[in-house]
């Protein structure tokens, strides 16, 4: 990760590479934060080389947080980053225009938010140009760079090649987060003429070494919590051109993340955490449930094999 400003993140450009990971929310017996444990996580993901910490997006539960809370894990993750040197990527936006720049408005209450994580409008399903009107309103306003978040089985708002290039090339726009659900036509021609100074991050976790090896220029993935070293090493594999050991790693973990993804996210990944120690508990607010033994023992086992 780079990220090049006069006085604030808004006033430059953030350059995205490596393997960010997006933080899930522990929580404690009583239901709520458990604050010490979200920044232990932090400063574990970047101990192990992750670019970046997300906070806030879907593995966070942030449907389920009241605001205080949101802050709170805001609050926690920019304290880390600013410590560390670390990109810090803050999911915001809504599924209508002017919710989305209050959204991204609040940001700039944390100097060190380096990037905003969009999601593409949801529910509403706007036409391709009216996406593109959006994301480039909330260019205009946003105090920090846009990393918009393209996962159409959650959105119900397919977008091809020529929509994601037409985004990326709005300036204030740094790159995807690219969950399509697999690997197509679309993502072979996007991949195949990205707009200067746009990114693609891998966003579905078992598609990350393909992703790399058509060039892609890092991930934020769930799974990277629990194997963030070999993440790490993976995209470092590809980016240096070691195929044989590229080949074998991306297939290893992308048998990890099927298993961290048996039940809806984050439940396994929650469990394995609290089963290695680094959470308090493994739970998750409803309407999500815990994982099943079944699940996690799998995702442990997956996790040992590595």
């Amino acid at each position: 990760m780079r990220l090049d400003t006069d006085e604030t993140a808004a006033a430059g450009t953030v350059t995205l590479d490596g393997i960010h990971v997006p933080l899930v929310t522990p929580f404690d017996r009583a239901g709520d934060i458990a604050a010490d444990a979200l920044e232990a996580l932090a400063h574990g993901v970047l101990d192990a080389g992750a670019a970046g910490i997300v906070a806030l997006g879907t593995t966070a539960e942030t449907a389920t947080l009241e605001e205080a809370e949101r802050d709170l894990v805001t609050e926690v993750c920019a304290r880390v980053c600013r410590e560390r040197g670390a990109l810090l990527t803050v999911g915001a936006g809504a599924s209508g225009t002017r919710a989305s720049e209050a959204s991204l408005a609040r940001l700039a209450r944390w100097p060190e938010a380096g990037a905003a994580l969009v999601t593409v409008p949801s529910f509403v399903r706007p036409a391709a140009a009216g996406v593109l009107a959006h994301f480039a309103r909330l260019a205009e306003v946003s105090p920090v760079p846009l990393v918009v978040y393209h996962i159409p089985y959650r959105t119900g708002q397919p977008l091809d090649a020529a929509a994601l290039r037409a985004i990326g090339s709005l300036a204030g726009v740094a790159g995807v987060k690219y969950a399509a659900g697999g690997i197509d036509q679309e993502t072979v021609a996007l991949l195949g003429g990205l707009p200067e100074g746009f990114a693609v991050l891998a966003g579905d976790d078992a598609y990350l070494s393909p992703l790399l090896a058509l060039g892609a220029s890092g991930g934020i993935l769930a799974s990277a919590h629990l194997a963030t070293e070999r993440f790490v090493e993976l995209a470092a594999a590809w980016r240096a051109g070691a195929v044989p050991r590229a080949r074998s790693l991306g297939h290893a973990l992308a048998r990890l993340s099927a298993t961290a993804f048996a039940e809806p996210n984050p439940s396994v990944v929650k469990g394995v955490l609290h089963a290695q120690g680094r959470i308090p508990t493994p739970d998750v607010r409803l309407p999500l449930l815990p994982a099943s033994p079944e699940s996690v023992a799998a995702t442990l086992k997956e996790l040992a094999e590595i």
